[in-house]
């Protein structure tokens, strides 16, 4: 594993294990991007199925751990608290009409549960294999469903939907330490339009998103690590970034399915 990715992990973990008044001083700051990512190394075909290709583990039940941006998260912030998302004239306009009653009553109470913005909403994420080269990301908030393609050409096409078409690649970054050896990266496009945040920031039906899975050690077991960069040419100034921690759960006891709500 490179130094860059190495540092990258660290960081995470020391983050999730720091007092909750110190991790406190750092909201409300925007993440740094993505390190080291343009080093990275795909990993070639040669062949094989992407379920044999894989250099990290991450099947299994995750857990969300809310470390930042707890009030955007946890409860439904008020109409016009837009901080730190970088925001055109047209998407604070959109969003100052935010009106959750009319998102219900139109069946949109699932805005909010996109691919732009699924890994920020609290809950457990279940990762399978759906087949070789399909892995299946369920979420029990909302119950949606993420297919992560690592066949472009069998990758479906269509009208848009909240978790769009995405395809997907690992990435290898070399072994060391005995650590995980490897990360995912997906890129989502032909998606719905739909909220980066619960109170009706929007994106648009031309946004990409590109999140980076990585894992990295936590003190009782593994954390899983989700950047994720929007990039939305009409309702963002500039790409937003998060990061997201998972950390992994033992089985599916605590598994449990919510629908959609505009609201909480």
């Amino acid at each position: 594993m490179s130094a860059v990715r190495v540092s990258m992990l660290f960081l995470a973990a020391a983050w999730l294990t720091m007092p909750t008044d110190a991790r406190a001083q750092n909201r409300g700051a925007a993440p740094p991007p993505p390190a080291g990512r343009g080093a990275a190394q795909v990993v070639p075909g040669a062949g094989r199925g992407a379920r044999a290709q894989a250099g990290v583990d991450l099947t299994g039940y995750w857990v969300a751990i809310v470390n930042e941006d707890w009030r955007y998260r946890m409860v439904t912030p008020p109409k016009a608290d837009y901080c730190g998302v970088p925001m055109t004239k047209e998407a604070t306009q959109i969003a100052n009409t935010w009106n959750p009653a009319a998102d219900e009553a139109a069946g949109n109470q699932c805005k909010s549960y996109g691919a732009a913005a699924i890994m920020r909403v609290p809950g457990r994420i279940h990762v399978t294999w759906e087949d070789d080269n399909t892995l299946r990301l369920d979420t029990d908030a909302g119950t949606q469903t993420r297919l992560f393609r690592f066949a472009p050409a069998a990758a479906p096409s269509g009208a848009p939907t909240w978790q769009g078409t995405s395809i997907a690649r690992w990435e290898r970054q070399g072994r060391g330490g005995g650590g995980p050896s490897g990360s995912l990266t997906v890129v989502t496009t032909n998606l719905k339009a739909g909220y980066l945040r619960k109170n009706g920031v929007p994106y648009s039906e031309n946004a990409t998103v590109t999140e980076y899975f990585d894992v990295a050690p936590y003190p009782d077991g593994l954390v899983l690590v989700v950047t994720t960069v929007v990039d939305d040419p009409r309702y963002l100034t500039q790409p937003f970034i998060v990061s997201s921690h998972f950390k992994r759960e033992p089985d599916a006891s605590k598994w449990d399915p919510t629908p959609c709500s505009a609201t909480w």
